[in-house]
């Protein structure tokens, strides 16, 4: 009987076939073997989600969708890429999960991003599950006539799948508020209703919330303020380097200057920059959401500032604090001792799963302040919530209200992840404390419903 198998000898019973059903599926891997070598301690305590094969159903997509998408470009080319929408978990609310195009995504990206949105989710304190969707479409280059083609014929597909209390996706890398709009656009006049809460990540205008574009970067900076508090430390008079230069590190990086830090490093995929002076946000803002050029061009108005083409170079700059914003596993064992080297004293991840599992064990090994990205990143989804209820209830609050909340939910994922370390014996381990937190809500509630 497996309730009798020791809980270790369980959790990789478990893995073993995950590794197997999965076999080249090296993200969604390595997000499974992170949560799943948290909960021993957990299934010590708690049989019963052994008995109730808890495990075997969380690692198993409620169901995955793959689906082609054909559009026709400027030049009167039909081109066709591949569509995904994996709903990995429903036991405590509709689907959440945002919408990623860039041409790495495939099931993999799409699984692991799914899974990690599980248990995100759930630590927000908000009614939803998890999912994830995307495209291997590059919207770089492409006009926005050919964009709107794509998502209109993107939704074309999903809409079925989708409803404010089935599945409310978002947006993502490669998914900004033009994709958006064009999504709810035709999602509305195929179904000939305007269901706000079916997307979040709106415009203002047609149902957004204010904070929205903000809250990944800024739920980051209060996670780690937490953190740093609780040991004496904060962001005021820290050097601090961010990676990325979309909207979670730009945010973060505005967050973090007004707590008082100065941020001497960003970066985007072609290279970083370096500004010994402290970035110039305003420069930053306008090159990449105005302008939607490469971040090199910063030295072009700011030439005591340095450019590098090798983006991991970012992580050999000295600094307090390290906000990796910009992709999955961008910081890997040798950047992480690195960073260490250079006397980083806390890491808090703005991206989802930006350090491998090397990495990861580094900052451990270290004892660096490491807010993990279930914990840290979890502001985006929180805000996309809040823009969910607020669309149920045809009511807007000011983005003062929605900052408040924000504040508030990311401090209470801070002392759950903390809470949940203590009572399980790892003190000090968020990545521990923020797994099993997000885990036992859902595991419980999935007791509660029956095997389903």
């Amino acid at each position: 009987m497996k309730v009798q198998l020791e809980a270790k000898a369980y959790v990789e019973l478990v893995f073993e076939k995950v590794k197997k059903n999965n076999a080249h599926e090296p993200e969604f891997q390595q997000a499974v073997k992170e949560l799943l070598h948290s909960l021993v301690p957990v299934l010590d305590k708690h049989p019963e989600y052994i008995k109730a094969g808890i495990l075997e159903r969380i690692v198993e997509p409620e169901r995955l969708i793959i689906f082609r998408v054909p559009w026709v470009d400027d030049q009167g080319q039909v081109q066709v890429n591949r569509g995904f929408r994996v709903q990995f978990n429903s036991a405590i609310g509709p689907y959440k999960g945002g919408i990623r195009f860039h041409p790495s995504v495939n099931s993999s990206i799409i699984k692991f991003l799914g899974f990690e949105q599980i248990f995100k989710n759930a630590l927000t304190g908000q009614p939803i599950g998890g999912g994830k969707g995307g495209s291997d479409f590059d919207p770089k280059g492409k006009s926005d006539l050919e964009i709107m083609r794509f998502v209109q014929s993107f939704m074309t597909e999903l809409y079925k799948y989708l409803g404010p209390d089935i599945d409310v996706p978002a947006g993502d890398i490669g998914v900004g508020a033009q994709e958006v709009g064009y999504m709810f656009g035709q999602y509305k006049r195929i179904r000939g209703a305007y269901e706000a809460g079916v997307l979040t990540g709106k415009g203002i205008g047609y149902g957004g919330s204010l904070g929205r574009k903000e809250a990944t970067g800024y739920g980051t900076v209060y996670f780690m303020e937490e953190m740093l508090r609780a040991k004496g430390l904060s962001f005021k008079g820290s050097t601090v380097i961010v990676s990325g230069s979309g909207n979670v590190a730009i945010y973060a990086i505005e967050k973090a200057m007004e707590k008082g830090a100065k941020v001497v490093a960003c970066s985007d995929s072609g290279g970083y920059i370096y500004d010994p002076e402290g970035i110039k946000l305003e420069t930053v803002k306008r090159i990449k959401e105005v302008e939607k050029k490469r971040i090199s061009e910063y030295v072009n108005e700011h030439p005591h500032a340095q450019y590098q083409e090798d983006w991991k170079g970012i992580w050999s700059i000295p600094c307090d604090i390290a906000l990796p914003c910009a992709t999955q596993n961008e910081i890997d064992e040798e950047s992480a001792k690195l960073l260490v080297a250079k006397g980083m004293k806390a890491l808090g991840e703005g991206a989802n799963m930006p350090s491998t599992l090397e990495a990861m064990a580094v900052y451990l090994e270290n004892n660096i302040l490491y807010g993990p990205a279930k914990a840290a990143n979890a502001g985006g989804v929180a805000v996309s919530a809040l823009e969910m209820a607020q669309n149920g209830m045809r009511y807007a609050w000011t983005f003062e209200e929605v900052d408040l909340k924000l504040q508030m939910i990311m401090k209470n994922i801070y002392k759950d992840s903390v809470k949940a370390a203590e009572e399980y014996g790892y003190p000090d381990n968020l990545v521990v404390g923020s797994n099993i937190a997000g885990f036992k809500k859902v595991a419980n509630a999935m007791l509660a419903q029956g095997v389903v």
